[in-house]
């Protein structure tokens, strides 16, 4: 297996490649970093680490592998925390009556460990940034309406796709130019809010425009003359 001088070495043909990985050469050789699914379409066989990858990702971490000239070299974890308030915030959009799914290109196994402890039941894992719109329009299919967070570059469609995108306000300017609305706080019970407060809003409209409605049906015939032979008949009475 080929070793790299590691620190200090330039990084030549650098290519991302969004929702897989990213591979570039590296003092003439070929190394690519990513998940199992960018291993494999290189032809690439990563079942050699499928017992500590499976571990990752029952611990909610997810296993990103890296090969050096086509052959695997090794095994990384990453792990984003689940924000303390997550679980709030999943709890409050479904009093709300609100269906919550994850929609991610992260892996299977790692997305569902984190549904499992935010209380989520429904997942949608290990998609594309393309995969994310056709998700999304699956979804409105069967319900309609459809608000989707995000903070990512990769979430940038979907949030533009969707009804209503709601963009976590310390995310990217990608993300942030994409939505509809931008919650200023890095707390994803800004989302509960938010429906709340949209709701409180619409409801205060239509009361409004009810009202309006009501005040001008009575009132303008009465402006109009409606009223005026039986006040004048009153009048001659008098």
């Amino acid at each position: 297996m080929a070793k790299l001088a590691g620190r200090g070495a330039e990084a030549e043909n650098f290519a991302a490649r969004p929702g897989l990985g990213a591979e570039a050469m590296i003092e003439g050789h070929h190394v690519a970093v990513g998940a199992d699914r960018f291993m494999k379409a290189q032809g690439i066989d990563v079942s050699g680490f499928a017992d500590p990858a499976a571990r990752f990702a029952e611990d909610a971490k997810s296993p990103i592998y890296a090969a050096i000239d086509g052959k695997l070299a090794g095994l990384l974890a990453i792990a984003d925390p689940i924000a303390p308030t997550a679980r709030h915030a999943v709890e409050a959009l479904r009093g709300l009556g609100v269906e919550v799914t994850i929609v991610t290109g992260d892996n299977r196994r790692t997305t569902a460990a984190v549904a499992k402890a935010i209380g989520i039941d429904t997942v949608v894992a290990e998609v594309l940034p393309e995969g994310k719109l056709a998700s999304l329009r699956e979804l409105r299919a069967r319900h309609r309406t459809i608000a989707f967070v995000g903070d990512g570059i990769n979430d940038a469609p979907a949030l533009a796709e969707a009804d209503v995108g709601l963009a976590i306000g310390g995310g990217t300017d990608v993300a942030i130019e994409g939505a509809d609305v931008v919650l200023m706080a890095n707390d994803l019970r800004a989302a509960a809010t938010a429906v709340a407060l949209s709701r409180v809003t619409m409801r205060n409209i239509r009361q409004n425009l009810f009202r309006a409605f009501t005040y001008n049906l009575i009132l303008i015939p009465v402006a109009a003359g409606a009223l005026y032979p039986s006040f004048a008949s009153f009048c001659r009475q008098c």
